[in-house]
């Protein structure tokens, strides 16, 4: 197959994204697929990641790194004119005269449902949900209506305009912000006190006006995989120091993951039900991942889910799969083809 492997974009996610697109492009090299890795908005015009297709016939091998911080959004954007906006020159060229795009996209327009919308209009085949599903996903005080109108436990929250304020009556301490629409804990606070609360919404207006105010709830942290309508085995997630933000993500060293989770099947089947159901309301697609927290009664409230989960190999869906014997390529091949 031709496959274009879109990533990089102009979200705060930018640097995970290419990261996973060069190892998802070189996991499909080796499945014997013609590849392109393509930047969402520099396409044609990336002096780096040239747009070509390349194939297991040479040696040439994708590599890109996550930093410890996000990219500098507005140098990016500074550094290219694009006739398109937020779309490179000859993506939508380059993605028509493809078999199929693997979406290695995270955050803004590559998860939220708009590119997915574009190509449904232009007939173009790519892996992933839809674009309602994507949507709903991605707008977190809309997927948590949705979970809790179906009977899914998530926790209370506010959402809230930052330049309009919040009920101070209803904020419970400790309490987590969250920029409504961001991903990979981009803009994520934990905060004790309202004067903490007040500096985590400047800090989250960065990047939309748009936030959720999340009573905390203590506990685990788990995170389950679907994948083709079947749940993986959960993966538990113990960060050394703090909680599981952007640093934590994705600097080697700094989080231990157990998969499988060291819990009772009746813990397992709890999760892995739960997931299941919120990948189902939300319409998601072949794949998704869904974060929990597990508190001491042992109810699992969902924190979101994510239809386009991290790929690297290290990445909790990654392993999950290899858990019950997938590997890295073969995942990567099965998402391309459904095969």
């Amino acid at each position: 197959m031709k496959i274009v492997v879109l990533a990089g974009g102009l979200s705060p996610e930018r640097d995970v994204s290419l990261t996973s697109g060069a190892l998802i492009s070189n996991a499909l090299i080796e499945n014997g697929h013609d590849v392109m890795l393509l930047d969402l908005y520099f396409g044609e015009n990336n002096k780096e990641i040239k747009p070509v297709y390349r194939n297991n016939k040479s040696d040439f091998r994708y590599s890109y790194a996550v930093s410890e911080h996000e990219p500098d959004l507005e140098k990016i954007k500074s550094s290219v004119k694009n006739d398109y906006g937020m779309i490179g020159n000859g993506v939508i060229e380059f993605c028509k005269q493809a078999d199929m795009v693997f979406l290695a996209l995270h955050g803004a327009a590559g998860e939220n449902g708009q590119l997915q919308a574009l190509f449904d209009l232009y007939g173009i085949k790519y892996t992933g949900s839809g674009y309602a599903g994507s949507l709903l996903a991605m707008d977190k005080d809309l997927s948590k209506r949705i979970m809790r109108d179906n009977g899914i436990l998530t926790a209370d929250w506010q959402y809230v305009h930052v330049k309009a304020g919040y009920d101070a009556d209803k904020i419970k301490y400790p309490c987590v912000v969250k920029p409504c629409s961001c991903g990979s804990s981009v803009g994520v606070a934990l905060v004790e006190n309202e004067s903490q609360l007040n500096s985590a919404l400047e800090c989250a207006k960065v990047y939309e006006d748009f936030v959720i105010i999340e009573d905390k709830v203590e506990g685990r942290e788990f995170s389950v995989g679907v994948l083709n309508g079947k749940t993986l085995p959960p993966i538990e997630i113990r960060p050394i120091n703090g909680f599981y933000d952007y640093k934590n993500k994705y600097q080697a060293g700094l989080t231990e993951e157990i998969c499988p989770a060291d819990i009772t099947d009746e813990i397992s089947n709890i999760l892995q039900k739960s997931a299941l159901d919120v990948h189902n309301v939300l319409r998601l697609g072949f794949y998704s991942r869904v974060d929990f927290i597990l508190d001491e009664g042992n109810n699992a409230y969902c924190l979101e889910a994510n239809t386009l989960p991290g790929m690297t190999p290290t990445s909790l869906l990654p392993q999950e799969a290899a858990a019950v014997g997938i590997t890295y390529e073969q995942l990567c091949n099965l998402i391309a083809t459904g095969e």
